[in-house]
């Protein structure tokens, strides 16, 4: 099976775009050490500061599903949840490269 990649967008309310960073960044390292995480890195937006975007490499499906379910997953939405304009996630699988 091929490694999953992944493209989290999150996109912020204005008033609490610096909230959102900050809960944002917390998920890195510990994401970093979960199984079958290759890489998982933050990026924002440069023509928008309340757009966030995580380029996610996994080994297989199922540990990307575990970390959506993860604990650090579930806090931090509980927190910025209603911080959120919006939340996109693809899952894209490589075709050529």
């Amino acid at each position: 099976m091929s490694i999953l990649t992944c493209i989290a967008k999150l996109t912020a309310k204005e008033e609490y775009k610096q909230t959102v960073q900050s809960e944002l960044k917390k998920l890195v390292l510990p994401t970093r050490q979960e199984a079958g995480c290759i890489s998982y890195d933050m990026h924002i937006d440069n023509d928008n500061d309340t757009v966030f975007m995580f380029y996610e490499r996994w080994e297989k499906e199922q540990d990307l599903d575990n970390h959506l379910e993860s604990s650090n997953i579930k806090h931090c939405f509980e927190m910025i949840g209603d911080m959120l304009e919006s939340v996109d996630i693809s899952r894209l699988t490589k075709v050529v490269g």
